[in-house]
């Protein structure tokens, strides 16, 4: 079973290179810092290549290298900049948003879809802010609803191969990195807090949900939430 991680080399990506390849999978993990991709190869036994899933070339260029593959988790993600108040949301923030990470994603499953067995799966990962009623996150709500939007059509527009998302709620990673070290550690006070399991996720609680759906051979046109039970206190 040959497994890409697209935006392999930290957090959720990188857990789920790691989880994946103890269940037997062979992995190929990409980033765009040559640093990470080799250190990530290293600690998941897999291959790593160094691609900007943000170039549509290089990203197809990519697949057209390494061959057929059986599964591709999409894990690019932007930095927080359509997170905040709508007063304070710009148009250049939603642009840089939209080219961060809904154009890779969707780009990418277009460009893997060519490499895939029949049967083989896209899992997109988003976020729950997509579904979240929180003062703040309208903007990020915008770009990963619109790749969770993406998920019926395409596994059926694709069938047999599976397209799922998994939704992460609130994750302890680098990608907070954007607020400085009070905020952030404020910030994730306040999401345990508002969480029933009084705790945010840590990656491999997500990776443990992107295994299941690429495993799974019966399940497609699914997006699974992953947050905590966060909306049941909101």
């Amino acid at each position: 079973m040959r497994t890409v991680i697209i935006g392999g080399t930290t957090g959720v990506g990188l857990a789920t290179a790691k989880l994946l390849s103890e269940q037997g999978h062979e992995v190929i993990v990409t980033g765009r810092t040559p640093e990470r991709v080799e250190q990530a190869a290293k600690e998941t036994g897999g291959t790593g290549y160094i691609v900007d899933a943000r170039d549509e070339p290089a990203t197809r260029d990519f697949f057209d290298r390494i061959g057929p593959v059986d599964n591709v988790v999409i894990n690019v993600s932007g930095r927080g900049q359509a997170a905040g108040p709508l007063s304070a949301i710009t148009a250049d923030a939603l642009r840089q948003a939209v080219e961060d990470k809904l154009i890779p994603h969707f780009l990418t499953a277009k460009a893997a879809a060519t490499a895939l067995s029949e049967r083989g799966s896209i899992t997109f990962v988003a976020a729950a802010s997509a579904g979240a009623a929180f003062p703040g996150s309208s903007g990020l709500a915008a770009i990963n609803g619109a790749i969770e939007a993406v998920v019926p059509g395409l596994a059926v527009e694709l069938a047999p191969v599976r397209v799922n998302a998994v939704s992460p709620g609130v994750v302890d990673t680098e990608w907070w990195s954007w607020l400085d070290e009070a905020a952030r550690a404020e910030a994730m006070k306040g999401f345990a807090a508002a969480s029933p399991l009084n705790r945010v996720a840590e990656p491999a609680d997500i990776a443990c949900a992107i295994a299941f759906v690429v495993g799974n051979a019966f399940t497609t046109g699914t997006v699974l939430t992953v947050d905590g039970g966060g909306k049941l206190k909101a």
